[in-house]
């Protein structure tokens, strides 16, 4: 219902965007020619239609569309699946499927191969003579078994019952299946069982890309009792054979004589037992292959091919749901069970993969029992003890308190220093984010943050200094080459798995971007306008401050750009390997136990969490630097 009406709005907010956007170029400046940036700017409403094309698509290709407008279009499906499953084994009998009979083609096949088998033999330079005119007078033999099973006249009157038996049933189930009170309620317990079996049925989605097998619509039952049928059909069909008494006689025959012969070989004679082993084979395949007389099966291919035309049509405007609401694919069935095959099934539904991430954004549920994010009370002595170090007591006058001859041990300033830097004092609490969204998010902003307080100084200066630029030039480009990957597990060896290996890791990533960026930027400062600064009596520093830093930071930021989306790359490839918490982490030990949804929440959530990054550094550009493309 939700995702119904949602899609309408999706609609609606595409088409009205579209229309507002239309009206807006009929009013927009006559100066605004192609190349000037006034044209690029505003154009809220093309996000908006970016933005709704792309759930659109989702809620299309992930079939999310056909269940909410047809919630049990899957089920029926699924039993319609379960026909054609059924029906599949029977059609490849005759040119329905395939291009000819399948009697034809195993015949063809068989000829061949023994045709091949006997030119081997003849050719063989390691075979005695009379070991050949036996292996060929054998292979005849067996080829002439073929005529046996393909003559009219041999097929026995039991074989002709049975396959008009057969033929009859599916007739029957063609007429059956047309009534409206098809399938007839077998009894009264039957019937509860299965009432019953259907109210422990999850529904569609409800065990990811699983779909509900029992038939739950009245049409759904209609198709799943005619695929038992069917099914019941192929086996007792599958399980004839056409062995008629001529050709036991004559199979009788080459096994006795395949039997004499290979009791009368020894250990040596490895070559001779390996051709009559295949000899045997040859036989054995025609054996047990369904071979009938051309014309035998023409009635049972009549009667299957009008079932074929029956149910198609008896599906009704399933196949029209099917054919534009499941795009790419279909629901196909296996046995008694049913799955997705298509995008949706490696492309999650969004209402599962919401639904799912709301059970893992509570502490109750969350991600091996740690929510994706979450918030606890702290108090704040625990953030200032975190944030103060505690030698800053070491340095207070005086010392430290030695209990007294009673036992007992009075403070001092000293003391009380040392309890506020450890955070050992009482103080009102506060809510602080937590959670596995947190985690990473933390670890990306502490290792930009740091690449860039020491990254930036450091490329000014190298951007300005021969000797800075001489100096750490190569250290800087040894290194900035490796991908971060590669670095990976020494970082983590020596570090370790906690934070402060990972932090350091996606430190190193964004230290290289931002010294190449700020050396670049200071580099790249026009030599007039330094000049004028100095004719102006600016120092060094004014010069620095005024002139080249604002000229830099164009580069700056976008080099802070650059390394937000290394670093989140990074990081995950580091929680990959080695973590507890974070994106990373529950995107590995999603895809080892194959939750789709949960890896595809994981690639949603860094791309909103990189895309929040990107939006605040484009905020600050435009407010820092306003001039950027005006110069």
């Amino acid at each position: 219902m939700v995702t119904g009406i949602i899609t309408f709005l999706i609609i609606f907010a595409v088409i009205g965007s579209i229309l507002y956007g239309q009206r807006l170029i009929k009013t927009e400046k006559t100066d605004a020619v192609f190349g000037n940036p006034e044209r690029a700017k505003g154009g809220v409403h093309w996000v908006i239609v970016g933005s709704s094309f792309l759930l659109l698509s989702w809620l299309y290709y992930s079939w999310d569309i056909a269940k909410a407008f047809y919630p049990k279009s899957a089920n029926e499906l699924c039993q319609v699946a379960k026909v054609n499953e059924s029906l599949l084994s029977l059609k490849y009998l005759f040119p329905i499927e395939e291009r000819q009979h399948k009697s034809t083609a195993l015949i063809k096949r068989e000829n061949i191969n023994i045709e091949n088998k006997i030119i081997i033999i003849q050719n063989s330079t390691e075979l005695k003579n009379k070991d050949k005119e036996l292996f060929v007078k054998l292979l005849n033999k067996t080829k002439k078994t073929i005529p046996l099973l393909t003559d009219e006249r041999l097929l026995e009157n039991e074989t002709k019952n049975k396959i008009k038996d057969l033929t009859n049933r599916i007739t029957w189930l063609t007429e059956d299946f047309q009534k409206v009170s098809y399938p007839p309620i077998k009894s009264i317990d039957e019937e509860n069982k299965r009432i019953e079996a259907l109210k422990k049925q999850l529904g569609w989605g409800a065990t990811g890309m699983e779909v509900p097998p029992l038939p739950e619509s009245k049409k759904g039952l209609k198709f799943h009792s005619a695929a038992q049928e069917l099914n019941e059909i192929s086996d007792e069909f599958f399980a004839l054979r056409n062995h008629n008494p001529e050709y036991l006689k004559l199979l009788k025959e080459i096994r006795e004589e395949i039997k004499k012969y290979k009791d009368g070989l020894d250990d040596s004679q490895e070559l001779e037992m390996t051709f009559i082993k295949e000899i045997k084979k040859l036989g054995q395949r025609i054996e047990y292959e369904s071979v009938f007389p051309p014309k035998a099966l023409d009635e049972m291919e009549k009667s299957i091919r009008e079932f074929d035309v029956v149910q198609k049509n008896e599906q009704g405007n399933l196949i029209y749901i099917d054919m534009f609401l499941f795009p790419a694919g279909t629901i196909v069935a296996s046995g008694p069970t049913c799955a997705e095959d298509g995008p949706g099934r490696w492309l999650p539904k969004p209402s599962d993969t919401f639904r799912i991430f709301g059970d893992l954004l509570k502490p109750s549920v969350g991600f091996k029992m740690i929510p994706m994010i979450w918030y606890e009370m702290m108090g704040v002595n625990r953030i200032v003890g975190f944030m103060l170090p505690d030698w800053i007591a070491d340095l207070m006058p005086g010392k430290y308190p030695v209990h007294s001859p009673d036992g007992t041990v009075k403070p001092n300033f000293k003391s009380k220093v040392l309890d506020i830097v450890t955070g050992e004092f009482d103080a009102f609490k506060i809510p602080v984010p937590t959670g596995h969204i947190w985690d990473s998010f933390l670890r990306v902003f502490l290792g930009l943050t740091l690449g860039i307080i020491l990254g930036v100084p450091l490329g000014l200066f190298m951007g300005l200094n021969r000797f800075a630029k001489g100096f750490f030039d190569p250290l800087v480009e040894l290194y900035r080459p490796v991908p971060p990957l590669a670095w990976a597990p020494l970082v983590i060896t020596v570090f370790g798995i906690d934070n402060l290996g990972k932090v350091f890791l996606l430190f190193m990533v964004s230290f290289s971007i931002m010294i190449i960026s700020a050396r670049a930027g200071a580099s790249g400062t026009q030599l007039s306008k330094i000049h004028a600064a100095h004719s102006l009596g600016a120092s060094r520093w004014q010069i620095l401050r005024e002139v080249i830093f604002p000229n830099s930071l164009p580069e700056i930021l976008t080099g802070v750009r650059v390394a937000v989306g290394m670093c989140w790359g990074t990081l995950v490839a580091a929680e990959f390997l080695a973590g507890t918490s974070g994106i990373g982490f529950v995107e590995n030990v999603a895809r080892k136990y194959m939750q789709y949804e949960v890896i595809w929440i994981t690639i949603f959530v860094m791309g909103m969490l990189g895309l929040l990054f990107d939006v605040t550094i484009r905020k600050i550009i435009d407010k820092t630097i306003p001039w950027r493309g005006k110069g």
